[in-house]
């Protein structure tokens, strides 16, 4: 613990940490207060998001690159998942699919992006394990067809796709997903796990915290990211309104990134270093994650907790958004090696969603 608030007397990154405590209060005091919370929750979630990609590189540190890519993601997500399912509980099925779309295609191209360009400012060429990158690919891309076919069928034959039919095929789906994703973690965490051995170019030195205390700080850093997160995610639409931003672009692109600042900050923090498996493994990892795991477990979990089941039918422009950012993933990842202009070419991609959805918000159903 004395490391811990060494580190953050010393880091003035983490010095908004002090942020946490004044935006849970003002929750509480000024409730009505929307675009406040709205700012107060950004700056609170900078710190943490830093805190969390300290302990998280500490962990990787002792369980190798993978596991932490892994462990890194599935912290992150778990945020997410948290504001889901409050979302869930209060039936606003359209916020909860906008952000699982988001947050896939934010993951899929930003954070990879980001995660190429700024590695490849300070390396001139920088290689990573393709084997990881082809096999999150190959699982978003496996995910996509999932939510692909529902909403094309949709379309397609209106007499076959009654809302019996959409909700069956959907849980089905679901289950599926669960399954494959699970076989995934056992194919590259265990039965051919040297397939996925680091590439590591990386620069080492920085003291490395103790396993307890990383676990520690990544468990209690969770729970705040969460709670602050909760705060955000009630305060944003209206702060949107006021700020006069369409509410397609808060759900598809704001939320998800802010969602996602955790394992942002990691990602690239990673890509600095030449720790270029640790940042496809966050960025991609996440995606996929979220693609196989967190919205399926939505769609079941819609049954116990929702006011009515919810389905994989995605809008069009959403279903067309996460199958573009999936191939330009798995196109530019194949190679093994990045330089920073492949990151300016993948974060153009996301640019251009973010562009379209600011000015032309889609039809969200």
């Amino acid at each position: 613990m004395t490391r811990l608030l060494k580190e953050i007397r010393h880091n003035p990154l983490l010095w908004p940490l002090a942020f946490v405590p004044v935006v849970l209060a003002a929750q509480v005091l000024k409730p009505e207060a929307h675009t406040l919370l709205f700012v107060l929750s950004v700056v609170a979630i900078v710190p943490l998001a830093a805190l969390l990609s300290r302990a998280t590189e500490s962990v990787a540190a002792r369980t190798g690159d993978m596991i932490g890519g892994l462990l890194n993601a599935t912290l992150g997500n778990l945020t997410e998942l948290l504001i889901a399912l409050a979302a869930l509980r209060a039936g606003q099925y359209v916020l909860v699919k906008a952000s699982i779309a988001g947050a896939i295609v934010t993951n899929a191209l930003f954070m990879l992006g980001a995660s190429f360009l700024l590695g490849g400012l300070k390396h001139h060429v920088q290689e990573y394990n393709r084997n990881n990158a082809r096999l999150q690919a190959g699982l978003l891309f496996l995910a996509t067809i999932a939510m692909l076919v529902p909403s094309v069928v949709a379309e397609a034959d209106t007499a076959a796709a009654t809302a019996k039919f959409s909700q069956t095929l959907s849980t089905g789906l679901s289950v599926l997903l669960i399954v494959t994703y699970g076989l995934g973690l056992v194919f590259s965490l265990k039965t051919h796990g040297e397939l996925f051995a680091s590439a590591d170019h990386a620069e080492h030195g920085e003291a490395q915290w103790s396993l307890g205390l990383s676990l520690a700080t990544l468990a209690g850093v969770t729970v705040l990211v969460a709670l602050v997160s909760e705060v955000f995610v009630e305060s944003v639409q209206q702060a949107a309104t006021a700020l006069g931003i369409s509410p397609a672009f808060v759900g598809f692109i704001i939320v998800a990134l802010v969602g996602g600042a955790a394992e942002m900050v990691s990602a690239f923090s990673a890509a600095r270093k030449n720790k270029l498996d640790l940042s496809v493994g966050i960025a991609l990892g996440s995606a996929s994650q979220i693609a196989l795991f967190v919205a399926p477990v939505l769609v079941l979990a819609s049954y116990v907790i929702g006011p009515m089941p919810m389905n994989l039918q995605f809008w069009p422009g959403a279903v067309a958004m996460i199958l573009i950012a999936t191939m330009t993933a798995a196109l530019v990842s194949n190679t093994g090696r990045s330089a920073w202009f492949v990151g300016v070419l993948i974060m153009t991609v996301y640019l251009v969603f973010a562009m379209t959805l600011y000015l032309l918000p889609p039809q969200v159903r």
